[in-house]
């Protein structure tokens, strides 16, 4: 029986742009929906306004971000058991997530072309948007990157990525 390896938008890879991109933003945390968009935005840069995106600009990218929820819930909680993501909880948004401070010796080791471009597009996304109200960011996605249904945040506060809590 052959095992099929992804290569591409696996668990491991998305996990460890989550780790990146919460690294930047440390000690932030943000929920599930902000995750999925950072995601999105820390590879197509260039959709609002940054460096040149990581990965190419192809047609009806406004999907990647409805099928991408369920991959960045795996990647979150690969990332929480190998203790570089944690949970944190907050009494008015829910839960939330942020890097660990044992995530830096990671996001140190990671020296490819590509992860650097990814650390620095990561350092971008936290100076330039990272710091926008939920309501911004919601307009943001919106307006660059297309309508879709920001509802889709069907469990936030009760993500199935607490199952491995």
């Amino acid at each position: 029986m052959s095992t099929t390896i992804r290569l591409f938008n696996s668990t491991m890879e998305t996990g460890i742009r989550a780790t990146v991109v919460l690294h930047a933003a440390y000690p932030r945390a943000f929920d599930m929906t902000e995750l999925t968009w950072f995601d999105h935005l820390v590879v197509h840069t260039g959709d609002i306004g940054g460096p040149p995106s990581l990965h190419p600009d192809v047609p009806q990218r406004t999907g990647e971000l409805l099928v991408r929820r369920r991959l960045i819930e795996e990647s979150i909680a690969m990332m929480r058991r190998l203790h570089l993501i944690e949970l944190v909880t907050d009494g008015m948004v829910g839960f939330l997530y942020r890097a660990t401070e044992e995530s830096s010796g990671i996001v140190e080791l990671l020296r490819s072309p590509y992860s650097m471009a990814l650390k620095d597009r990561a350092s971008w996304l936290n100076a330039n948007i990272l710091s926008r109200t939920r309501a911004e960011l919601e307009e943001l996605v919106a307006e660059r990157i297309g309508r879709w249904d920001i509802g889709f945040e069907y469990g936030d506060k009760n993500s199935k990525a607490l199952n491995n809590v």
